[in-house]
């Protein structure tokens, strides 16, 4: 067989181009695993999904039961033999409890506390946790212990020191003695310090070179980098507020100034409750929770925290 070396010159250039173009064979590592492997993995996930469907399904099953329960009459609630489909299907409870409740007011008064609580605690716990992330001071770890040592207390244990500090305010039966309360959160700080330390420094770095100052760096880099984390927390954050009931029992007096929670309350009698009302006013009280958490799940994803950086 005539070797390279052996050819013409000519022949030996076009051999060497024609070499080039031909594709080199894929790698072993990149080649297509057989296909028994996917239908083995596939038959493997079975019993995985089954057994989450069946986690969902346990979980459903009693606000399911509490949704269907708001459309029986209250001589279906507690009839033998219980069934979850209710016999008779009406709208009465929902209607009695709109008329009784002045939801309108209540509203109001839950979305102010709601939504003013939330903003305010994304904006305080991004602010602590990217200081804890990324600034090294003495005492910074120390004081981040000191804030997880808060969850472990009850909220009982702090009601009264809480309650004595909000009287001496002068928020004593105001929307902003259960707001102010309730801004930072060791589970807000918590979540943002712990993204905030996942972001390559030599993003910042970067920044600073370019002559960014601390809070544009803060406010155009880390804050649109954390929104997955920010929106998380904002959902959090707002279904624990509009679900508040013993902190605005004790601060609130006046009937005016009741949240959704507390006016829910008086719906239940010293000896008997109308359920079939009860039952309609809570899933009322429940929609904006279910709308809030629809419009803002999209938002809850991965962040490309290394955007902007070159290997």
């Amino acid at each position: 067989m005539a070797t390279a070396a052996n050819l013409p010159p000519a022949v030996a250039e076009e051999a060497a181009i024609g070499a080039a173009k031909t594709p080199a064979s894929p790698p072993a590592n990149t080649r297509r695993k057989p296909r028994g492997n996917r239908e083995a993995r596939a038959k493997a996930s079975v019993p995985l999904t089954v057994v989450t469907w069946l986690i969902a399904a346990i979980y459903a099953f009693p606000l399911l039961w509490f949704l269907l329960s708001s459309f029986k009459p209250g001589s279906e609630l507690f009839s033998y033999p219980l069934s979850m489909i209710p016999r008779e299907w009406t709208f009465q409870g929902f209607v009695d409890a709109w008329e009784r409740v002045d939801f309108a007011q209540y509203f109001l008064n839950t979305a102010t506390v709601s939504i003013v609580t939330t903003v305010l605690t994304v904006f305080f716990s991004a602010c602590t946790g990217y200081a804890l992330a990324k600034y090294n001071n003495k005492g910074t770890r120390l004081f981040f212990v000191c804030i997880l040592a808060t969850t472990m207390l009850p909220t009982e244990v702090i009601l009264n020191p809480t309650f004595s500090v909000i009287r001496d305010l002068g928020l004593y039966n105001s929307l902003a003695g259960i707001i102010v309360p309730s801004v930072l959160t060791a589970t807000g700080v918590f979540m943002f310090r712990q993204f905030f330390l996942t972001v390559p420094d030599d993003l910042l770095h970067s920044a600073r070179i370019d002559g960014a100052s601390e809070l544009a760096i803060f406010f155009r880099i880390m804050l649109p980098l954390s929104k997955p984390i920010l929106f998380t927390l904002a959902i959090f954050s707002f279904q624990w507020r509009w679900n508040d009931y013993i902190w605005p029992l004790i601060v609130l007096n006046d009937p005016k100034w009741y949240t959704l929670q507390v006016a829910l309350r008086s719906i239940v009698g010293a000896e008997n409750i109308d359920w079939p009302v009860l039952l309609g006013a809570s899933v009322i009280s429940l929609l904006p929770l279910v709308f809030v958490f629809f419009v803002f799940q999209k938002y809850v994803l991965n962040a490309d925290v290394s955007a902007g950086l070159k290997d």
